[in-house]
């Protein structure tokens, strides 16, 4: 009987050996399983080498490309704990990280060399010598790289013997916070913790065997991690390593996979794109266009509200999908879906209609490092936009007397990484999870995040206002924008911080004939104004009077992930917002 990752992995391999396991987005790399697995079995000999043990921490800073892959699952089959590193992270971030995770090894590319050794003076400087070794893979000196790291394992050694010696209440990967509220923490998962939540998944979002997916997101993200390194090697399917994010929607439309996951913003940027092509045609055509996604809607309001569609909608939709609706999907590259979710953050609902009303039935899903990613999902079957669904098979989710939601279940982490205190602090003594969220529980189970415990706003009122309920709002309402901030804590009324969008912007500049893309220049654009007015004004049809935006600024800069503003998985970091933008902020209320 399969126990851990690593006798699935070898599964695949004897299995489905000719099958393709990994390429790249261009296809200079294919790697076969049997490939895949000779690859590993040499990654584990020169690690062993290299001295490194059961347990031992291996630390690594890539972009989405095939070699991540063998590295990790060379550490994985020997017992030892491969993490990864934000591409964004600064050397003092990367310090903190090493300073905590003490990786024996670290591999990472030239172009983030100069980080990573600038982090490592700085734990020697410390007294830290944990680090014995960096591996620059791409490196071309003599002896250097990935080639010459792998063939100095030895032919004898017992790698069968190593893997089977693994055990499921291991450490596979230590994956570290965002960091919103301080220092990142390291989430200690087990080969236990993800086979239950792979075990179970299929239950709730389908099928997932000899699919394709799109590694895209960073590999330190949980969500990368769970669905392009871990899922393939249960379920047999086939990545694709995209490293330049700005060319996944080329990539959706050759890969066309069959799970798919993505963050908010993504979703907004796709139904932005056939919005805006829907609006662009005119003539017949256009009226078709608008004829087939009207049809589309009613067959999402019905989806929503459990029942089926009349016969007359029926027969429509089925003329409107053939006619139009599937060749949107085809063209998208979503056309061969059996899975679409949406996490990592709140997710506008009127995002989730419009997606369905064009066939791509996206579930929304809840959960966090600390409980293996999945916690909570919509069910396919009848949806409940505004919540994220109910808790998977063998998790149970409570609520505590002050509504903060508990989570307990298979999926639940060993621990902080060399931090009992904080994984004290945050799992009781009866294995319940304080999340940190704030969430209600109808009576059928959905359950729906309200905001995190310490970023609900309180207005002058008293009254508790959720932020990502309006910045989903305005985000949904146009792609121009990029992030959006709610301010209201102990104030008169609701005020936004926006950022535009660089890529949508740039689009924007170019059709209204600007010259240049600088974000100062478009922040005070009175075209880029006049749209993001309209945008502030649709939310608030949408929200509460008392979660209406009265105030808002558009700053004159972009964010970028791993900066002041932005987690690397693009999370607000308010604190550090609020006193950086205190001026403008107090603008906003001078008006």
């Amino acid at each position: 009987m399969a126990t851990t990752l690593c006798h699935y992995f070898q599964q695949r391999v004897a299995e489905n050996g000719d099958e393709i396991a990994i390429k790249n987005a261009d296809g200079s790399v294919r790697l076969t399983w049997s490939e895949y697995g000779a690859q590993v079995r040499r990654a584990s000999a020169a690690l062993a080498a290299e001295g490194l043990r059961s347990g031992e921490v291996v630390a690594i800073m890539l972009s989405n490309r095939p070699d991540f892959h063998v590295i990790d699952a060379g550490v994985m089959h020997l017992g030892a704990i491969a993490y990864s590193v934000y591409n964004t992270s600064a050397p003092e971030q990367i310090d903190y990280l090493f300073s905590n995770s003490r990786p024996k090894i670290v591999f990472t590319e030239k172009q983030f060399e100069g980080k990573v050794r600038e982090a490592l003076a700085m734990r020697k400087a410390e007294g830290d010598a944990s680090t014995q070794r960096v591996v620059v893979i791409d490196s071309a000196e003599e002896g250097e790289g990935l080639e010459p790291f792998l063939a100095q394992g030895s032919d004898d050694f017992d790698f069968d013997g190593a893997w089977q010696a693994v055990d499921p209440g291991e450490v596979l990967t230590l994956i570290y916070t965002s960091g919103t509220t301080g220092n990142p923490k390291g989430v200690e998962l087990t080969h236990s913790n993800l086979l239950y939540q792979l075990g179970v998944i299929s239950a709730v979002v389908g099928d997932l065997s000899n699919g394709r997916v799109i590694s895209y997101l960073p590999d330190a993200h949980l969500i990368n991690r769970w669905i392009c390194q871990y899922a393939p090697m249960y379920f047999n399917i086939e990545v694709t390593d995209v490293d330049d994010p700005k060319i996944l929607v080329d990539v959706l439309g050759q890969v066309h996979p069959t799970f798919f996951v993505a963050v908010p913003m993504l979703w907004y940027k796709i139904v932005g794109k056939v919005k805006a092509t829907i609006d662009a045609e005119e003539g017949v055509k256009g009226k078709l266009l608008r004829w087939a996604t009207g049809v589309g809607e009613r067959r999402a309001d019905a989806r929503v509200a459990g029942t089926s569609p009349s016969r007359r909608d029926a027969l429509a939709y089925a003329v409107a999908d053939k006619l139009v609706l599937s060749k949107l999907r085809e063209k998208l590259g979503m056309d061969q879906l059996t899975a679409a979710v949406s996490g990592a953050a709140p997710i506008d609902a009127s995002t989730l209609v419009f997606l369905s009303s064009l066939g791509i039935d996206v579930l929304e899903a809840w959960g966090m490092s600390e409980t293996s990613a999945v916690t909570t999902v919509n069910p396919v079957a009848k949806p409940k936009f505004g919540t994220v669904g109910k808790a998977i098979p063998g998790t149970e989710v409570s609520l505590d007397e002050d509504g903060e939601v508990l989570v307990r279940g298979g999926g639940v982490m060993r621990g902080y990484h060399r931090d009992p205190e904080k994984t004290e602090d945050t799992i009781d003594e009866d294995n319940w999870v304080h999340t940190g969220d704030i969430g209600q529980l109808d009576d059928e189970g959905y359950l729906t995040i309200i905001d995190r415990k310490k970023e609900l706003i309180i207005n002058d009122g008293g009254k508790n206002i959720s932020p990502a309920n309006i910045e989903g709002a305005l985000k949904a309402a146009s792609t121009l924008i990029g992030s959006a901030v709610a301010i209201g804590d102990r104030r008169p009324h609701i005020s936004a911080l926006i950022t535009l969008d660089p890529d949508v912007a740039t689009e924007f500049a170019a059709k209204a004939g600007v010259e240049g893309t600088d974000p100062a220049d478009l922040a005070i654009h009175p075209g880029v104004r006049d749209a993001i007015a309209t945008a502030v004004e649709a939310a608030n049809a949408r929200l509460s009077r008392v979660e209406h935006v009265r105030t808002w600024e558009i700053l004159p800069t972009f964010w970028a992930p791993g900066s002041d503003e932005l987690t690397p998985t693009l999370k607000l970091r308010r604190v550090p917002i609020t006193r950086k933008y205190a001026e403008q902020i107090d603008a906003l209320y001078a008006k």
